[in-house]
């Protein structure tokens, strides 16, 4: 499905008398500014001026190019559920598969968001993320960070996990999340803290008197620092009292990490529990794909669309840019290009209007 067919489903807030521009025109006009780099209403502006007669060939634009002033009102009204449905709906249409991959689930706070003088909270965006398919699936924004567990049921709900691996930092480690996994029909890992304290401790327990089944270590270097990583894994879960309390519970596993820094040697263990019945070598590899959204979409969102530093705080601004950057990422990671990375490519698509076009196929 087309990307104008998408925002052409988002409920315009304006009266009829007040709509100068099409709605359609501006979220497609801002999506094309983003992927080129701009990161304000005022850039988007410029942006549709300097390329006016480009656009005028995608756009139908009866009012000429709309001003920042009516961006920035259009963006703080649009009922961002409405968005988020919408974003959803184009991410299905797209049918990607994702059986067999793993899908990373975690949250991101929007930190220029926080509005100190009305009292409103930074939002936090729960996503999900397919790092074989470089693609952001869907994300729910909630009010705060302590409202991420229930985030993460709604966006289960949304999406289509079926066939997949979940993999989920300890904020997920909840009974009824993993339930809703499985019923979904996919699987889970999900990292354990203190947070399900006897399960910790129980955990902790197994793997200091009982024989592994599995054991697979990597080593990898990178800016000067050498990671070892060392999976352990154990399927005999009859002295783990909660097992049955974890819906299809079949697996647990132990990563020791040890880091050789310039500073020094630092170590780390870490806990997870699944439902996948696999050896050490698959699970080394599943968990370290999960950090994939914090490397490959969190990451890049900060660094690349300085999403951090926005302080769109208005109305519904901040949630609905939020989506219009994640389009643009996935556009961007769908299109490959002589292995530039992000910042080169959007540099290619404010240059080249053949490559930018090409965008708005996948």
């Amino acid at each position: 499905m087309k990307l104008q067919e998408i925002f052409a489903q988002i409920p315009d807030p304006r009266i009829d008398r007040r709509k100068l521009h099409l709605l359609d025109d501006i979220l497609l006009l801002s999506l094309l500014a983003v992927i080129c780099g701009a990161e304000s209403y005022e850039a988007i502006e410029l942006f549709g001026k300097s390329k006016k007669d480009f656009l005028g060939e995608i756009l139908q634009l009866p009012n000429g190019i709309p001003s920042h002033d009516t961006l920035e009102r259009i963006f703080k009204r649009i009922d961002s559920n409405a968005f988020e449905q919408a974003f959803l709906s184009w991410i299905k249409s797209l049918e990607i598969n994702t059986e067999g991959k793993i899908i990373s689930i975690d949250g991101k706070t929007v930190r220029g968001s926080q509005d100190n003088i009305n009292g409103r909270y930074p939002i936090h965006l729960v996503s999900a993320w397919c790092a074989a398919n470089s693609m952001t699936l869907g994300q729910i924004r909630t009010a705060t960070k302590c409202n991420e567990i229930q985030a993460v049921k709604e966006l289960l709900d949304l999406i289509d996990i079926e066939g997949s691996i979940v993999t989920l930092d300890a904020m997920g480690c909840q009974k009824e999340i993993a339930a809703k996994i499985i019923d979904k029909k996919a699987d889970y890992i999900l990292a354990v803290k203190q947070n399900q304290a006897t399960l910790f401790d129980e955990i902790g327990s197994l793997f200091a008197h009982q024989k592994v089944n599995h054991h697979n270590t990597t080593i990898e270097g990178d800016h000067g620092r050498i990671e070892q990583r060392n999976c352990f894994v154990i399927h005999n879960l009859r002295m783990i009292g909660e097992k049955d309390k974890w819906t299809e519970l079949k697996s647990i596993i132990k990563i020791e990490a040890v880091r050789e820094l310039p500073s020094g040697i630092q170590t780390e263990t870490r806990y997870y529990i699944s439902s996948v019945l696999q050896d050490a070598a698959f699970f080394n590899n599943a968990i370290r794909s999960h950090w994939g959204i914090e490397n490959s979409c969190h990451w890049v969102l900060d660094v690349q669309f300085r999403e951090d530093e926005s302080r769109k705080r208005k109305g519904q601004s901040a949630e609905n840019f939020a989506i219009i950057r994640r389009i643009a990422l996935n556009l961007l990671k769908q299109k490959p290009l002589r292995r530039l990375g992000i910042a080169n490519k959007r540099l290619v698509a404010g240059w080249d209007h053949d490559f930018l076009l090409s965008l708005l196929t996948i």
